[in-house]
């Protein structure tokens, strides 16, 4: 596996643009329409950026971090950037994302998605589907924000970022014969990895210990109520929704892992880029305004109320508030108010796609058997990662220089189990770990 470093490699005709004009910047706390079909009087976009097309197909799971694409929707801000015509289209799971990305718009599917991190580096490669598919990834959609829960079966151990003390209870299911599963919600996502990391970090090895299933995000709680699981992971509102019906607890929010840790992507297809580089960049300008919009604290109620809507998430919006301001209640008397742990959208660069963040997952596909461990994963990166195009269109719509990073890596990154990830040598990271497959 190779070190992250600055390499030639063949940049596509999608990430040669032209300098932008604008007529108007962006700022996070401006005014726009709250009509999902509402058009600005007139589009700050200048003829030079006009995009190829005014519309898109964007698939999105139901999960709070979809808010920014569905906030873009609602607020008029793609129409804004010269796309009126985008559709934001819920999708029934990951692998429903995969098969309708696959399919491209052209044949009755879509053109990107807010998508689990790891997919489009599993469908660039063809691990996930029938042949390779080339992907991009444009954003961050956000950091922290998922959450591991536990059965009630073992409320009374109370476990927290140490899963240890479930090694023994597992162990002594098994020998009573149980058929013991964590659910995940696709295989090589960021939730099973979460999973994964968690329980090796306590000695429990998921692929012999336990088994992992995959389970669709809606279908979790419904689950974990008629005892199919012992615990699984993923975003919310599932997690709550799990503590409120008293069917489970919140061992931990992921945030815990791995402070900050990136999470969803918004990601295109490679060949829909190509075609329609300004249509990208229009798109990722109107998903960054979106982001700086949901983290603004006197806009989160109002979010919630918004992507809590039938058409969106249909749940009842104070199922997710509490968590998306930062208050969360674990279900086993401990509760935190205004963690900075919450899910966060732009602030810290929330927002933008690090290779080095893309590095480390591609080192865990590699340690739990997803990719070889002879990938190239540097040209991998650099193949998949469009952070280019983020850095465009936050220039276009205004973003202060002092929000862009300067680097495209965020360094060494440390777990709460004391691991620490280098970017300049992945192989050390891999070594140091007791349970892997490679």
């Amino acid at each position: 596996m190779s070190k992250i470093t600055r390499r030639n490699f063949l940049i596509t005709a999608g990430a040669t643009t032209a300098a932008t004009l604008l007529v108007h910047g962006c700022s996070s706390g401006q005014n726009t329409s709250s009509e999902s079909n509402a058009s600005p009087a007139a589009s700050p976009v200048a003829a030079i950026d006009t995009p190829e097309v005014t519309t898109a197909k964007l698939g999105f799971i139901a999960l709070t971090d979809s808010a920014p694409l569905i906030i873009a929707k609602e607020k008029g801000l793609f129409a804004k950037y010269g796309m009126p015509d985008v559709e934001v289209v819920k999708q029934a799971s990951w692998a429903a994302t995969r098969d309708n990305l696959e399919l491209g718009s052209q044949g009755n599917g879509i053109d990107g998605a807010h998508i689990l991190t790891p997919m489009p580096y599993l469908m660039t490669t063809g691990k996930i589907t029938q042949q390779p598919l080339p992907m991009y990834i444009l954003a961050r959609l956000n950091t922290n924000g998922q959450g591991i829960s536990v059965a009630n079966t073992y409320a009374d151990l109370k476990v927290g970022t140490d899963s240890s003390p479930l090694k023994q209870a597992f162990a002594q299911a098994k020998s009573q014969g149980r058929d013991l599963k964590a659910a995940v919600t696709f295989p090589g996502g960021t939730h099973d990895l979460w999973m994964r990391y968690w329980l090796a970090a306590g000695g429990i090895n998921p692929d012999s210990d336990i088994s992992t299933i995959v389970v669709p995000p809606p279908q979790m709680v419904a689950n974990m109520k008629v005892n199919t699981m012992e615990a699984f992971c993923v975003g919310e509102p599932w997690n709550a929704q799990l503590v409120s019906q008293n069917l489970g607890y919140t061992a931990l929010v992921t945030g815990e892992l791995w402070k900050d840790h990136p999470e969803k992507a918004f990601a295109l297809r490679a060949d829909w880029v190509d075609q329609h580089p300004k249509a990208a960049k229009a798109l990722t300008m109107a998903v960054l305004e979106a982001q700086q919009w949901c983290d603004q604290a006197e806009n989160k109620a109002e979010m919630c109320d918004i992507i809590s809507k039938r058409e969106w998430l249909k749940i009842d919006a104070q199922d997710i508030l509490g968590r998306a301001k930062g208050d969360i209640d674990y279900g086993t008397g401990k509760t935190v108010e205004s963690s900075p742990l919450l899910m966060k959208f732009w602030a810290d660069n929330a927002s933008y796609p690090f290779k080095s963040h893309d590095l480390w997952f591609l080192t865990e596909e590699i340690r739990w058997g997803y990719l070889p461990p002879d990938t190239d994963t540097t040209a991998l990166v650099e193949q998949v990662n469009r952070e280019d195009i983020w850095r465009e269109a936050a220039q276009a719509i205004n973003v202060p220089a002092s929000d862009i990073p300067s680097s495209t890596s965020r360094g060494v990154e440390t777990f709460f189990d004391g691991k620490t990830f280098d970017p300049e040598n992945p192989e050390a990271y891999l070594n140091s770990l007791d349970i892997k497959k490679v």
